[in-house]
């Protein structure tokens, strides 16, 4: 393959450095202690639906991202599917919060401000460890709740920029054709290099005879 020619497989970053992967990951975490904390141990199916929808959206990041190598579009759905199951387990955390008669914050509380500083700069579960023991279930539901709405806008900038990295660099299939356009392109203007070397060669070698012809008593 020639140093300029592209390759048809797009590189991709290590999913474990997105801070989309990362923050989804702390959202499993923290969902298996809130479960253990403060719902029922047994006989409510909210357990196992919270546990699988945190699991669903980072497993589909994961997913995403090892498919992008090979499929924009596989990567772009399955990115799709892991935002829905966020988006799920948001909804869950607030019902928890309805139906127990606690308060979901807004910019008028006043921790909101310095939860979401928290919440935005801070990527791993060890970060969060310590506070998931600690926190009244209002004060964890609305932590997870602002983890949750971040990681949505993560993988709406990220989706963003996967559409835009399509339309300038195509997808698979268009980068196969680039490919092998640019392969038959190499290969003509080679060839035509050759046909070139051997007018010029055939010429000298007819200037030699006829040099040698003269010469000749």
């Amino acid at each position: 393959m020639s140093s300029q020619q592209k390759s048809i497989f797009r590189r991709v970053p290590d999913y474990k450095s997105l801070h989309l992967y990362q923050k989804s990951e702390v959202l499993v975490m923290l969902t298996d202690v809130f479960c253990k904390r403060f719902l029922p141990l047994y006989g409510d199916r909210t357990v196992d639906q919270m546990n699988q929808a945190a699991r669903s959206g980072k497993q589909n990041i994961v997913e995403g991202s090892e498919a992008a190598m090979t499929s924009s579009e596989t990567e772009v759905k399955l990115v799709n599917v892991g935002r829905a199951s966020l988006q799920e387990l948001r909804e869950d955390y607030e019902d928890y919060l309805k139906k127990h008669s606690l308060q979901l914050w807004d910019k008028s509380h006043p921790r909101f401000e310095k939860m979401l500083a928290f919440c935005r700069t801070h990527n791993l579960y060890d970060d969060y460890c310590q506070l998931a023991e600690s926190l009244s279930a209002e004060e964890f539901c609305n932590m997870a709740i602002t983890l949750c709405h971040i990681t949505d806008k993560m993988a709406d900038t990220y989706l963003q920029h996967l559409e835009k990295q399509f339309v300038t660099e195509g997808g698979v299939k268009e980068r196969m054709h680039a490919a092998r356009t640019g392969y038959r392109q190499e290969q003509d203007r080679r060839l035509r290099e050759l046909e070139e070397e051997n007018r010029l060669l055939k010429a000298e070698i007819a200037a030699l005879k006829k040099q040698l012809s003269e010469a000749t008593p």
